[in-house]
């Protein structure tokens, strides 16, 4: 039981809200993950999820793979049992980001409305238990069977917030501030979520979860800035490169941007590398996932690369044969070790 009594609000209001602007999976066949066929099948004969629930986590599911593919592909080979919790999470953090990211017509004030509402709600399901919101009530039966603190759920949407008002950063470390609620809390959440309670494991969980916020703001550089009027670029490191906020505008890749991106590349790998160190503290059916989620990731660095450092008219991808060859490389390691 999660201790946020303290906050109020009406779950139907934030299900109101939502209405119009909140992402929904579009028609057609989904490809499962390994397992996938009878995974709630087997949460139904369990008992570990209410029947109720259910749908509620189907659709968290079908969230996650519309929107999310590569992290889908990779928490597809987490155990059945833990699937459903890891959906949640995703579409939880999805809605609100979505809010965000893709406003539309929505004014700031509306958007940071939303944020509001989407945080009354969350506390009223977690504090009892239930909600008319199906990913609410997916996460609010995820988080309470996971003791996920109720501190780090509040420190992602303040960081959703803080996306409607600052939209440079002067240093890294300004940045960090950002991205630890955005991201680092998320891979603190996940760890709850697969059972890792190490306290070692902190500093390697909010790592990667820095780590893929990171590689998330290199391959979008052209996109924030065309598109939300951000950049995620430290004003201090665009500064020493000799990169101007035109050169940004411009979207032309000169020496200096590539000199740049070049930098923000090294970095993020030695932040991955640092996530890398805390794999071992992970139960041995979540390291094969966590590591493809690391890897799959990663790659996005190696396609900016190979795409001639052009962030603003190319978008990275790794295709889906790089990652069946990723599975089959990494199972080596650890599929062993799991059972999907």
């Amino acid at each position: 039981m999660l201790g946020i009594t303290d906050l109020g609000g009406k779950v139907q209001d934030v299900w109101t809200a939502a209405t119009g602007r909140v992402p929904r999976p579009k028609n057609g066949e989904i490809v499962p993950p390994p397992g996938e066929e009878g995974e709630f099948a087997l949460l139904r004969e369990s008992g570990t999820v209410a029947p109720g629930l259910l749908a509620a986590y189907e659709h968290c599911r079908k969230v996650t793979a519309h929107y999310g593919k590569t992290y889908y592909f990779s928490t597809g080979y987490f155990p059945a049992d833990i699937r459903p919790a890891v959906y949640a999470l995703y579409a939880w953090v999805r809605y609100p980001d979505e809010w965000v990211d893709n406003p539309g017509d929505l004014t700031i004030v509306e958007q940071a409305e939303k944020l509001r509402q989407w945080h009354d709600a969350t506390a009223d399901a977690i504090k009892t238990g239930s909600s008319d919101h199906p990913v609410l009530a997916a996460w609010a039966d995820a988080a309470r069977r996971h003791e996920v603190p109720a501190q780090y759920m509040r420190d992602f949407l303040a960081a959703m917030e803080m996306d409607l008002t600052t939209p440079r950063y002067a240093t890294f470390d300004d940045l960090q501030r950002y991205t630890y609620g955005s991201a680092s809390v998320v891979g603190l959440i996940m760890c709850r979520l697969v059972g890792c309670n190490d306290c070692e494991s902190v500093p390697h969980a909010s790592s990667l979860g820095l780590g893929m916020q990171l590689t998330n703001f290199l391959r979008d550089v052209g996109e924030d800035y065309t598109g939300r009027g951000r950049i995620y670029l430290p004003q201090d490191d665009m500064a020493r490169f000799g990169v101007s906020e035109g050169d940004i505008r411009r979207g032309v890749v000169t020496e200096n941007i590539v000199s740049l991106l070049k930098f923000q590349i090294a970095r993020t790998r030695e932040i991955y590398a640092h996530s890398d160190d805390g794999l071992h503290y992970l139960p041995s059916y979540a390291q094969l996932p966590v590591r493809l989620a690391r890897v799959l990731y990663s790659r996005i660095l190696d396609k900016i690369e190979q795409n001639g450092y052009d962030v603003f008219t190319k978008r990275a991808r790794v295709p889906a044969w790089e990652k069946l060859v990723t599975v089959a490389v990494e199972q080596k390691r650890y599929g062993k070790t799991i059972k999907v």
